[in-house]
Order: structure tokens, then C-alpha cells, then sequence
């Protein structure tokens, strides 16, 4: 008879069977790459990520919060807390700044309670304690029993809905609680406006407006729940809405700044209520279409596979060799860094743009959440080098930004269609020029150009004008000067380079130019980057260790101090070089930021973790400073260094993380140096040779084609690189070029006991022992905007 079947049926049937629970593919006792992930790397401590279910670069990531206020919990979970408040639909990954935890679902059990209570005391509200041995995170799953109410809570997620799975005891008051004014506060927050409706005896809808971190956010939502409600009430300001005499009030909705839904059941032991909810940017009926196009049924371990099977897909394109906790590490590292930008479209297509208008993504996916000081270092490199299309979209999703901007300016610090100012550069340009000279496709050069050209001559940013005529950006005038001058002067850099591509000879010489104003907060008499005044003076008095985020204190650097920043010239590291004295007196001086010992000066800081000397892992402006060893000619340094940063500022454990992940930064960094190379300046089309820490690695890049990295011999002695051959050819260089990898090959590490020949100072690129940028003020005509 099975003979007789049509194919199609019997494909039908085996898919069906396939999604059946506890049905998989693969055969038992396979190991499969998101068996590797482990969610709670980064909960403990100052990594701030969060637990809970997400697809790749989803747009809901469904997690449990923890607290609301706190700076420090910036993602709503701190592993060390001995209470849950809920769970919500939505949280950043890895920031220093809270935001979202929209729209949080809570069981409970007994009378109910409207506000979440203080840890402290778990009774005064609807929080619960839990501990750790009933907990439990994979790619696509969370899991935790709640101790007040016996509740056993369950959670999954697609790209923009996700499924909360209730297992009550026995009772006549168990309830399932949506709080519409919780959001991740950090004190600072509010919900503004809310309103919630009752669709059917199954259905609730409702929104939120958030003054938050992005200024004017609303966000809409969708609820099924799989039993109908025994009974639903709404609360506003504590008290239920109900119809009374004097005038009609829907007892069905209602709208305020202090909401919250209740559904109401009697239960049975054992007895399972699921809630599957989505989100929009535009209405509760895009919320609603999202939700019937994701999750048109209640298979919960349906949606716990096919997301668990997106993430093997994701991370099959790096795969690697290894101990079990290197894989567990890495791999935990690529699901981090794969979280964000997030999604920010309906199935329709459509979004809501940075000027609140409803638009329609054509051609190309839309996307959210750029926390580019931090991703344009090595999470977008990363992106260009194994996701390309998706990085495209990315990019097409800054130009949409640029479009919809009353300033014509990319992206600074974006998301969910607002523009929080945060941080300083304009860092869209190297995420956008570094994908252009690395031959990523999806988005049109010229337009991307006519962006990056106009954000960097807007007057009106930062002193960017009063930089473009000194040469710096006055300290007297603006805050965080000399980080500002070498920030810009790097995206100039970039702009210079893709200037140079297009054939516009002009902006090439203009922004070359403006490349070397880094040269000019340079202080000779102190060896260090120094602020400096609209006259031309040095700030005075200086310390050069001390940073200090006390609020009403001006700083002339950003999260870091001169010693820290007066490495920062990626793009011309021969020119900073020459002003440090020349290749021993430079790495002497990188000595002893390594060896500094005096006590810490710097206060406001205590998330910036992983200091060694005053190198701070924890932050993102050290990332680079290990490589630059090895631009100087020694080698054998950075491979040293390397070593000891991803022995002690990571692993897989809650607490592994030394400081923010900053939305897969801190991630990219380490999957990177695993490999043995680094993005020391995008938009280069260089990758810095360091010293790998994995004996294999095979990367899928576009079009199908391969990159195998292997180290031979490496161990924990043989950590010191030897030789290396970039497709069978022998590099005598620390560089690798863009070019040489990216239509696939082979690049094979030899690693010994001691430092080699290989890399030294003599065998240098001629273009690194000298300076290569024009020394003085500008003297080029500013091109018009």
C-alpha cells in the first residue's frame, strides 16, 4: 500500500512525524551545535544577558525578569537574585542601559496580586522565589518551577511571537497575570499610556508607550490562551474596571498609564495552560497576524524544535574542534553575538520607521538594535565575513534610518524605531564601508556612500564642524573631546577608503585629511593623548589614569581613560608608532598598561570588568590594544595576551563574562581570537594575525565556499605561532588580507613552545614602519553637503 502513496504524501507524513514531541531527526546521542549554547553565560555579574528563549536576531525574546530598576541588570535577569517578577516579551542583550521587558506574564496561585512586591519580601506581591536546581536554559527553551505558587513555567519563542507554558497544582484561584506597566525602568522609565482589550473569551490585545531609553516606543500585543478564561478582569490604578449605574464602563477595556489583565481558572493537578503572544510595532492587529502566521497551533515542543533547529543552521556556519568547555564557550559566544540587531518587521513586511510613519522593507529584511560604538569593531566584521546577506540587510536598514532622519544622519544608537543618542562616532560608517570593500552585496554602494559622506559633514553633531576647521574637538567646548577627535578620525579614515573606491578623488583627499587630526590631541611632552582647548591649550591639570562618570564631571575621554585611548589609531597604527618614539619605545609603553599596578582612580565604572594592569577587557576601546603587539613586531606578545584574556574573562559559566557583551561584542571578540585573527581596523580589508586557541575551525562563507583554519601542535605550551601558510603559501607577516580568505582556502597556524622568527619586526609591511598621514591642520577644500 505504501507502495501506492504519492511521494508528496509520504514527504507530508514524515514531516508531520517529525514534529510530533520528542520526535527529532537526528539519531540518539547525537550531539548537535546548540547543544553547546548555554543561555546563562553572562546572567551573573556585569555581562547582562538574559536566559530566555529568542530565534537568531529575533524580534521577541521571551525571558524571565528578575528586577526592573537596577543599571546593573540591565537585561532583567541577574543569576545571583533569589526571586522572579515575570516573565516578558522583550530585552536587549548584553547594554550598560536598561529598556524594553514589555508586557510581563505571571502565574499565580491565591488572592491576586497586582504589583510585583520588593525582593525582599516575595509576599507583598506577585513575585516568586526559585532556585537554580529548577531551572533550566537551551536555544529555544527555558524552563523554571516557581516555589510561592508551585507553578512550573515553560517558555519558547519564534522570530516574532512566543509561547508561555503554565503547569498549575490543584486549586480554585489559580490566575495568569499581564502587567502592561512593566517595563525595565533602571529608575528612569515609564509607561506612559496603555490599553488593553478583551477580543473573546480566549483573546486579549492591548499596547504600551514607552518614555524610555528610545524617547516615544509603542509596542502592541496579542494573547491566546488554550483554555478560555474562567473569568477576566482588568485593573486600573489597582482597582478592577467594572461597569457601574452611573454611567456605562466596559468591564472589556480600558486604558491608563497603570494596567494590568487578569485571566482566572480553577485547575486540576497537572493541568497545562499555555498563552501564545506576539508582538508589533504597528497594532494589536499585526500582533495578531503575526501570531496566526508563527504559531497557528499549540504545539509547544513543535516550536521548541523548529527554533532549536534555526540555531543549528546558524551556527553550522563556524564550526569548530575543541574540549567540550571550548565548544560550550565558543559556541555560547556565536549564539550571543547572533541575538542582535534584532528584527523589526511584521510578516506583512511592514515597520514602524525612525519617523513613526508605517513603511513597507522592499528588497531587503529591516532590522533594530544598533548599539554600533560597540558592533562596528568586530560583531559586523563577523557579519561580513559569514553572514553576509544578512549584513547587507542590516545596512539597508541604517540607509532606511538615514532616509527617515529630519537630519539626514545615520544611525547612532537605534532602536525599535528611535534614536537614543547614545555614545559618540559615527560608527554606521565602518559597519557600512567594511561590508562594501569586503564584496558583501544586497545594498547599493552609491546611496550608502551619499549617507556616510553626509552624517560626517553634518555641522550640528558634536562639534563635528569645529573638528573639521581646528583639527580636534575643543575640549572647553564639548565633552569627551579626545575620544570624539580619534573616533572621527577613524570613520574618516573609512570614508577616505570608500572615497577611494568609488573614484572620488576629492572626498579621498578631504577625508584623508581628516584621518590624521588624531595627530593633534596628541601631547609629545607626556607621551598620551591629551585634551586640548579651542586655543590650542593642553588641559590642565591631567591625570591620564583617571576616569570619572560622577554626574556634573566633564571627561575628556569616553568609558576609559588617556592611557587606554591614546592607542586608539587603527587606522594609521604606524603613525601612533612614530609619535610614541618608535617600535621598542611603543611596545614598552604597551607594557605598562599591562603592568600598571598604582590603585584604580576611576569611579562610576564598576561594570568594566577584566582589568589587567590598566587594560580593561570589560570595555570596548581595549579590544584592539592586544593586536597592536603585533603590528609592532612583537608577536609573541599578543599570542601571550590572548591567552590570558580568554582564559580569565571567559567561559561557561553564569559569571564568565567580564564586562557587558554590548549586544555580541564582547562574543565577536573572543570567537575572532579563537580563530587566530582579528579586525584590528575595519574597513581596511586587513585581519591582524594573533595566535589561535582551537586546533580547528571550518567557516561557510557565501556562495557555498569553505575556510579551514587549523593550528598544528597547539597545547597549552605551544601557544606561540610559528609559521603560517594562507593556501599553501607561507605569510611572513602578521596581516591577512580580505581577499586571500574570501573565496575560501585554508589558512594553517604551526604553534611551538617559544616565540619564533615568524612575524618580526623586520618582516613588517613597509607601509607600517612609517607614518603614512599628513601631519599639520587641514588644507583641503571641505566638500559641500
Amino acid at each position: 500500500m505504501l507502495r501506492s502513496m504519492p511521494r508528496v504524501l509520504l514527504f507530508a507524513l514524515a514531516v508531520l512525524y517529525l514534529t510530533l514531541p520528542g520526535v527529532s531527526a537526528e539519531p540518539k546521542g547525537t550531539t548537535r551545535l546548540s547543544d553547546y549554547i548555554r543561555p546563562f553565560v553572562g546572567t551573573k555579574g556585569e555581562g547582562n544577558t538574559f536566559p530566555g528563549p529568542s530565534a537568531p536576531f529575533g524580534m521577541v525574546q521571551l525571558s524571565p525578569d528578575t528586577d526592573h530598576e537596577l543599571w546593573d541588570t540591565a537585561s532583567g535577569y541577574e543569576y545571583s537574585d533569589p526571586s522572579i517578577m515575570g516573565f516578558s516579551l522583550t530585552h536587549l542583550t548584553g547594554t550598560g542601559i536598561p529598556d524594553l521587558g514589555d508586557f510581563l506574564f505571571i502565574p499565580q496561585v491565591g488572592p491576586v496580586k497586582l504589583v510585583p512586591g520588593p525582593k525582599s519580601d516575595h509576599t507583598q506581591g506577585y513575585r516568586s522565589p526559585f532556585t537554580h536546581d529548577e531551572e533550566a536554559a537551551s536555544a529555544g527553551y527555558y524552563r523554571v518551577r516557581l516555589l510561592k505558587p508551585n507553578v512550573h513555567v515553560e517558555l519558547t519563542a519564534t522570530e516574532r511571537a512566543g509561547m508561555l507554558r503554565f503547569t498549575f497544582p490543584t486549586t480554585d484561584e489559580a490566575s495568569i497575570l499581564t502587567d502592561l506597566a512593566h517595563v525595565l525602568t533602571g529608575k528612569k522609565w515609564r509607561v506612559t499610556w496603555s490599553r488593553v482589550r478583551v477580543e473573546d473569551h480566549a483573546t486579549v490585545t492591548g499596547f504600551h508607550h514607552v518614555a524610555g531609553w528610545a524617547k516615544d516606543r509603542p509596542l502592541y500585543f496579542a494573547a491566546r490562551y488554550s483554555r478560555p478564561f474562567d473569568r477576566a478582569q482588568i485593573y486600573s490604578d489597582g482597582q478592577p474596571v467594572i461597569y457601574n449605574t452611573r454611567r456605562f464602563r466596559s468591564s472589556l477595556e480600558a486604558a491608563g498609564p497603570n494596567l494590568q489583565f487578569v485571566a482566572s481558572y480553577k485547575t486540576r493537578a497537572d493541568e497545562k495552560i499555555s498563552v501564545k503572544v506576539a508582538i508589533s510595532a504597528l497594532s494589536a492587529a499585526h500582533a495578531l497576524q503575526n501570531l496566526e502566521m508563527e504559531i497557528p497551533d499549540w504545539n509547544f515542543e513543535r516550536i521548541v524544535a523548529s527554533t532549536r533547529e534555526k540555531w543549528d543552521r546558524e551556527l553550522a556556519r563556524l564550526q569548530i574542534e575543541g574540549t567540550q568547555e571550548q565548544k560550550e564557550t565558543f559556541y555560547t559566544s556565536l549564539y550571543h553575538a547572533f541575538l542582535a540587531p534584532n528584527v523589526y518587521q511584521d510578516v506583512s513586511g511592514e515597520y514602524r520607521g525612525f519617523d513613526q510613519n508605517i513603511h513597507r522593507a522592499r528588497g531587503f529584511t529591516n532590522y533594530t538594535v544598533f548599539s554600533l560604538w560597540d558592533t562596528y569593531r568586530a560583531t559586523h566584521p563577523l557579519f561580513a565575513l559569514i553572514q553576509p546577506e544578512r549584513n547587507a540587510d542590516m545596512i539597508n536598514s541604517l540607509l532606511a534610518h538615514y532616509d527617515q532622519s529630519p537630519d539626514h544622519l545615520l544611525p547612532i544608537w537605534s532602536f525599535h524605531g528611535c534614536e537614543t543618542w547614545c555614545m559618540i562616532g559615527y560608527h554606521a560608517v565602518p559597519v557600512i564601508v567594511d561590508a562594501f570593500l569586503k564584496g558583501n552585496k544586497g545594498f547599493d554602494p552609491q546611496r550608502a556612500y551619499a549617507a556616510i559622506r553626509r552624517t560626517a559633514l553634518n555641522p550640528d553633531y558634536d562639534h563635528v564642524a569645529t573638528y573639521d576647521k581646528l583639527g580636534w574637538v575643543p575640549c572647553d567646548k564639548e565633552p569627551e573631546a579626545v575620544s570624539k577627535t580619534l573616533e572621527y578620525a577613524f570613520d574618516d579614515y573609512c570614508i577616505a577608503q570608500m572615497a577611494q573606491a568609488l573614484g572620488k578623488r576629492e572626498d579621498q583627499t578631504y577625508f584623508t585629511r581628516r584621518a590624521g587630526h588624531y595627530r593633534n590631541v596628541f601631547d609629545p611632552s607626556v607621551g598620551l593623548m591629551r585634551g586640548r582647548d579651542s586655543k590650542g591649550q593642553w588641559r590642565t591639570p591631567f591625570d591620564p589614569h583617571n576616569y570619572d562618570e560622577t554626574a556634573g564631571v566633564v571627561n575628556d575621554f569616553t568609558e576609559g581613560t588617556s592611557w587606554q585611548y591614546s592607542w586608539y589609531v587603527p587606522h594609521d597604527v604606524p603613525g601612533l608608532i612614530e609619535l610614541m618614539g618608535g617600535r621598542a619605545s611603543f611596545c614598552q609603553k604597551l607594557d605598562a598598561l599591562f603592568t600598571f599596578t598604582e590603585a584604580d582612580k576611576s569611579t562610576g565604572v564598576h561594570d568594566i570588568q577584566g582589568r589587567i594592569g590598566e587594560y580593561w577587557h570589560g570595555n570596548e576601546p581595549s579590544h584592539h590594544i592586544l593586536y597592536l603587539y603585533a603590528m609592532a613586531g612583537q608577536p609573541w606578545k599578543t599570542a601571550e595576551r590572548v591567552r590570558e584574556v580568554i582564559r580569565t574573562q571567559y567561559g561557561n559559566k553564569p559569571d564568565s563574562l567580564s564586562g557587558n557583551d554590548d549586544c555580541g561584542q564582547m562574543s565577536a571578540w573572543y570567537i575572532f581570537s579563537c580563530l587566530g585573527f582579528y579586525p584590528v581596523c575595519p574597513g581596511s580589508n586587513e585581519y591582524i594575525l594573533g595566535a589561535p586557541q582551537i586546533p580547528r575551525a571550518t567557516l561557510q562563507l557565501s556562495g557555498g565556499k569553505t575556510l579551514v583554519m587549523t593550528a598544528e601542535g597547539l597545547s597549552e605550551a605551544n601557544l606561540y605561532v610559528q609559521s603560517v601558510k594562507v593556501n599553501g603559501k607561507a605569510l611572513e607577516r602578521p596581516v591577512l588580507r580580505h581577499e586571500d580568505i574570501q573565496g575560501g582556502g585554508t589558512i594553517e597556524f604551526t604553534m611551538g613552545t617559544k616565540p619564533g622568527e615568524w612575524a618580526l619586526s623586520g618582516n613588517l609591511p613597509r607601509r607600517w614602519l612609517r607614518g603614512t598621514w599628513p601631519r599639520g591642520p587641514r588644507r583641503c577644500r571641505r566638500p559641500r553637503v
